[in-house]
Formats: C-alpha cells, sequence, structure tokens
C-alpha cells in the first residue's frame, strides 16, 4: 500500500484544524505541507488542496446561509469572476518549473504570516485599527443590504479575480485575499464577512477541484483521504476554537506559517541553485 494514503489523512486532519481555529485562511497551508511530506510538486499537490478546502468550506458556506450571514448575491459575484480566471491558474501551473513556483508561493505565504502576525499582536495588545475613508460598498441602513455601485462592483470583481487565479495556480483557496478585500471594501459585521468569504471560496475552489478532476490532473487517491479527514478536523477545530483565545490562536498560526514559508523558500532557491 502506498504510504502517501496513510499520511494524506494525518495532513488532512492538521490542516482542518488549523482552518477550524483560525477561519478559511488555515487552507493556505495544504499545498505546502503536501510538498513536505508527500515531496509533490506543487502543480500536483494543488488541485488536491483545491478538494480539502472546497469541501471545507463548503459546509461552512451552508451553515453561514442558513444562519442568514452569507451576502450570497456577493459571493456569486466574486465567485464568477474567480472561476473564469481558475481554469487559467490550473492550465499555467505545469508549465512552470517547480522550483519558481515554490517560491512564488512562498512569498505569498510570507505576506499572509506577516500580515496575521501584525494583526494578532495589535488585537493581544489591544492597538485600535487605523481610521479609514468610507469603503465603496455600504449596508443600506433601511433594507439591510449591500448597495451595488460601478466602484464597489470593480473592486468586488478585482478581488474574486486574483483570488480566483491564485487559487488555480497555487492551490490556495483565495481566503487570504478576499476576506482581506471584503473588509477593505464594505461596512460589513466580521461575521458576514467571514460567510461570505466561505461562500465565495466554496464555489471558486470547487470548480477548480472539478476541473482538475475532469483535466486529469487530480490525484484521487490521495485527495479523498485527505479532504474527507480535513473536514473531520475542521469540525474538531471549530468545538476546540470555542474554548480557545482568537487572538492567541490566531498569533500561533502565523508563527506556524511563517516558519513554513520560510523553510519552503530554502527549499525553492536551493532547488533553483544546485
Amino acid at each position: 500500500m502506498d504510504y502517501s494514503t496513510l499520511i494524506s489523512p494525518a495532513l488532512g486532519i492538521l490542516v482542518g484544524l488549523l482552518m477550524g481555529l483560525t477561519g478559511a485562511g488555515g487552507g493556505i497551508l495544504s499545498v505546502p505541507l503536501l510538498v513536505f511530506f508527500l515531496g509533490l510538486p506543487i502543480a500536483e499537490a494543488a488541485p488536491i488542496a483545491l478538494c480539502a478546502v472546497a469541501l471545507a468550506s463548503s459546509i461552512g458556506a451552508i451553515l453561514s446561509l442558513k444562519n442568514k450571514t452569507l451576502r450570497y448575491k456577493a459571493a456569486i459575484f466574486m465567485a464568477i469572476f474567480g472561476l473564469i480566471l481558475s481554469p487559467a491558474g490550473l492550465w499555467l501551473a505545469p508549465k512552470i518549473p517547480n522550483a519558481p513556483l515554490q517560491i512564488l508561493f512562498s512569498l505569498i505565504l510570507l505576506y499572509v504570516a506577516v500580515s496575521l502576525l501584525k494583526q494578532a499582536r495589535n488585537e493581544i495588545r489591544g492597538i485600535p485599527e487605523e481610521s479609514r475613508k468610507p469603503p465603496p460598498c455600504l449596508v443600506s441602513p433601511t433594507i439591510g443590504k449591500l448597495q451595488w455601485t460601478l466602484p464597489c462592483a470593480r473592486a468586488l470583481m478585482f478581488a474574486g479575480s486574483l483570488a480566483g487565479f491564485l487559487s488555480g495556480l497555487l492551490g490556495v483557496g483565495g481566503g487570504f485575499i478576499i476576506m482581506p478585500a471584503l473588509k477593505r471594501y464594505t461596512d460589513l459585521p466580521v461575521k458576514s464577512i467571514v460567510a461570505t468569504s466561505l461562500g465565495v471560496l466554496a464555489i471558486i475552489t470547487g470548480g477548480g477541484a472539478i476541473f482538475s478532476a475532469a483535466s486529469g490532473s487530480l490525484n484521487i487517491m490521495v485527495a479523498a483521504p485527505f479532504a474527507i479527514a480535513a473536514l473531520g478536523g475542521l469540525l474538531i477545530g471549530l468545538l476546540l476554537g470555542k474554548r480557545l483565545s482568537g487572538s492567541y490562536t490566531q498569533l500561533i498560526f502565523s508563527i506556524f506559517t511563517l516558519v513554513i514559508a520560510i523553510s519552503l523558500l530554502a527549499k525553492g532557491v536551493l532547488t533553483l541553485n544546485p
């Protein structure tokens, strides 16, 4: 029996735990963990990671829709453009040598880790966020729905497109783009931002996973146990998350992500210059 059938569920549980404890952004570690422990190139690890993120975010989106916190119109709008560009990323990934792709992924991971580290530090120290001008997407105080304008549509379209392209190229869910974009361009409450992000991710990563399977680039023997285990880990993480401090959990996650990013960058550079 291929040892990957034993390792992939263990990695899936770990990824699911991180997603449950930290939100959808925890799925960004799927690819580096698959690269390190299964020795997969990023182009092969990406579709597997998409399956796990798609399954977990779909469950989260369904629960959010039931709780009426998901802004489904905004989620569908962003996801449409993400779905258009996701296949482009999946098509491009195998055509780029693994080492440069690995370096690109590690740099994005570094950016995410540093951003999360700063945010967690400010929350722990009680440092308030800087004041900002009104965002382009505002919730109407009378009907409680987003007021659609051209600047609002343009901002959400760009965020969805970028998330979709990187989702296909690197196997990341795109939550690290969607959530900051919704926070910056809308005045939605945090629960709605998280829920809407899950809705966008469910559609984009689901479409990417289907495209990968149809094109024959998905290793289903590794993806299936990894995704199912990630879902189990997610449910456990959600239960544990209710008992743990969000700020300190994010701090630990950001440090862990930083270590993974630096290790992945070093591996990519060494591969590039043997």
